[in-house]
C-alpha cells in the first residue's frame, strides 16, 4: 500500500481567498458572516450569509473564459491554481495518465441554472445560453480543472450533499493508496447563494433567521437555530509519498484514514443516537491504525442546527468514550458558514492549517451551554496545541457520513 501526503492546498472562502489570509483569520477567529449582498432577499426571512468577498477570477482564469464558467467552477479553478503552485509540481515530469481530479459539489452551477431558467420563462427557450448545460452540471468543476492541467487519470465528481468533498478527499486517498493514481487534485466547490437556494433551504427550516452576524452560526450553543449558507472552494494536491519525497516536495500533512457510511435513517435528519457518524469516525481511525486516544482534535460538522450538533456530540462520545472529554472539538462553520459540498475540503484545509501552525481553531459565537453538547468546543478563542492526529467530519442529507484522519508531518 502507498502512503498518501498533502503537498499543496488552495482556498477561496468567506474569510480569505488565499492560504495566508485564510489561516490568519482562522486563528484570530474572524467571522465571515454578514448581510446578504449578492441576491435580493427582501421577501425572505433569511438575511445573513457567508459570502466570498474581494474575489478576482482574473488572477487565475483568462478573462475570455470567465463568462463561460459558473461561479463554482471559477472558485474551483482559483483554489486549484493555488494548490498546484504550492505543490511545486513540474507537470512536464508528471505522467498525466496517473494524474487525476476528484472534485465534489453538492449543487453545482446553481447560479447559472437559476438565471437561465428565469430567462427561459421570461424570454423563451431560444434565448437559453448555448453553454447552459456544461456550465451548470455538477461534474464540470472537475472537468475544467482536469483540462487546465492535462490530467488524464481518474476524473470524477462526488455528490453526497454536505459530505461531498470529504468523500472526494477520501476517494482520492484510496485511489493513490491502492495504486490507481500517483497524484490527485481533490476538494470541493460551491456557489449557491442564490434566491432559489436561499428560499429552498429556508422552506426546509434549515437556515437561521438570526440577524446578528455574531450570533447566527453558533454551533453547539443552546440557542442555535439553523445554519448560515456559505460559498467557496478548497483544493488539495494528494500525492504518493515516495514520489513526493523523491522530488523534494514540501509535505504539509499525511492522510492516513477514511471512513464513509450511511445512517439509512432520514432524508434530512441525522440518526439521533449518532451511530452512523460514530462508525464513520471509527472506520477512519481503524484505517489509520491508531488508538482513538491518539486523536487530539476534531473539526466537527457542527452546522448550528439543533439536531446535528446534539447527534454529533453523541457520536463523538460513542467513538471515544472517556477520551471525548480530552478532545479539542470545533466547528469552523461558526466563521465561514456552511459551504455545503465544499465544506469538507475547506475544513480539511483548516485542520491542516491548525496542524502546521500548532493551534485548534475556535468555535466562535459560543455563549449559552447546552446540556446535550457538553464537550470542549474551543469557545471563542483558538487554542495553542500540537495536533498529531485530527479528524474532519462531514454529514450530508440522505444520511451520508464521511470522516478523514490527518496526521502531522514529522519528516518521515
Amino acid at each position: 500500500m502507498n502512503r498518501v501526503v498533502v503537498t499543496g492546498m488552495g482556498v477561496v472562502s468567506p474569510i480569505g481567498n488565499d492560504l495566508q489570509s485564510f489561516g490568519d483569520n482562522l486563528q484570530k477567529g474572524k467571522v465571515g458572516i454578514d448581510f446578504i449582498t449578492k441576491v435580493v432577499v427582501e421577501d425572505s426571512p433569511i438575511k445573513l450569509a457567508a459570502e466570498v468577498r474581494d474575489y478576482d477570477p482574473e488572477q487565475d482564469i483568462p478573462k475570455k473564459e470567465i463568462n463561460r464558467l459558473d461561479k463554482f467552477s471559477q472558485y474551483a479553478l482559483s483554489a486549484a491554481a493555488q494548490a498546484m503552485e504550492q505543490s511545486g509540481l513540474d507537470l512536464d515530469k508528471v505522467d498525466k495518465k496517473r494524474l487525476g481530479v476528484i472534485i465534489g459539489s453538492g449543487i453545482g452551477g446553481m447560479e447559472t441554472f437559476e438565471s437561465e431558467v428565469v430567462k427561459m420563462y421570461e424570454k423563451g427557450g431560444l434565448r437559453i445560453a448555448p453553454l447552459f448545460i456544461p456550465m451548470m452540471i455538477g461534474n464540470i468543476a472537475a472537468g475544467n480543472v482536469a483540462i487546465k492541467y492535462g490530467a488524464k487519470g481518474i476524473c470524477t465528481n462526488v455528490v453526497t450533499a454536505c459530505a461531498s468533498s470529504t468523500n472526494t478527499i477520501g476517494e482520492a486517498f484510496r485511489n493513490i493508496k491502492h495504486g490507481y493514481a500517483d497524484i490527485i487534485i481533490t476538494g470541493g466547490a460551491e456557489a449557491c447563494i442564490t434566491r432559489a437556494a436561499v428560499a429552498g433551504f429556508s422552506a426546509l427550516k434549515a437556515l437561521t433567521r438570526a440577524q446578528d452576524p455574531m450570533r447566527a452560526s453558533i454551533p453547539f450553543d443552546k440557542e442555535r437555530s439553523g445554519f448560515v449558507i456559505g460559498e467557496g472552494a478548497g483544493m488539495l494536491v494528494l500525492e504518493n509519498y515516495d514520489m513526493a519525497v523523491a522530488r523534494g516536495a514540501n509535505i504539509l500533512a499525511e492522510i492516513v484514514g477514511y471512513g464513509a457510511n450511511c445512517d439509512a435513517h432520514h432524508m434530512t435528519a441525522p440518526s439521533p443516537d449518532g451511530e452512523g457518524a460514530a462508525d464513520s469516525m471509527a472506520l477512519a481511525i481503524n484505517e489509520a491504525g491508531i488508538d482513538p486516544t491518539k486523536v487530539d482534535y476534531i473539526n466537527a460538522h457542527g452546522t448550528s442546527t439543533p439536531l446535528n450538533d446534539a447527534a454529533e456530540t453523541m457520536a463523538i462520545k460513542r467513538t471515544f468514550g472517556d477520551h471525548a472529554n480530552n478532545l479539542l472539538i470545533s466547528s469552523t462553520k461558526s466563521m465561514i458558514g456552511h459551504l455545503l459540498g465544499a465544506a469538507g475540503a475547506v475544513e480539511a484545509i483548516a485542520c491542516i492549517t491548525g496542524i502546521t501552525r500548532g493551534f485548534a481553531p475556535p468555535t466562535m459565537g459560543y455563549q449559552v451551554p447546552d446540556a446535550e453538547c457538553d464537550l470542549n468546543y474551543v469557545p471563542n478563542k483558538s487554542a495553542d496545541k500540537q495536533i498529531n492526529y485530527a479528524l474532519s467530519n462531514s454529514l450530508g442529507f440522505g444520511g451520508h457520513n464521511a470522516t478523514i484522519c490527518i496526521k502531522r508531518w514529522e519528516g518521515r
